[in-house]
């Protein structure tokens, strides 16, 4: 999977998979969000990623932890 790197400190990158949002955390987890593509523009021109993902995506789209 191909990562955007981010400059956040709690996210490490952010990639599409089909319709999902994947985020890779600097904790090393790594969970994919579904139905939720269309935030990865949105999250990635945010001033602050964290706060966007919170505020946004955090429990708001069905949830899987890929590691």
């Amino acid at each position: 999977m191909n990562f955007t790197y981010v400059n956040s400190s709690d996210l490490k990158g952010i990639a599409i998979n089909k319709n999902n949002l994947v985020i890779l955390f600097h904790t090393g987890d790594m969970y994919e969000y579904i139905g939720a593509s269309y935030e990865y523009y949105n999250l990635l021109n945010s001033i602050s990623k964290g706060k966007y993902f919170h505020q946004y995506i955090k429990n708001k789209y069905p949830t899987i932890k890929i590691n």
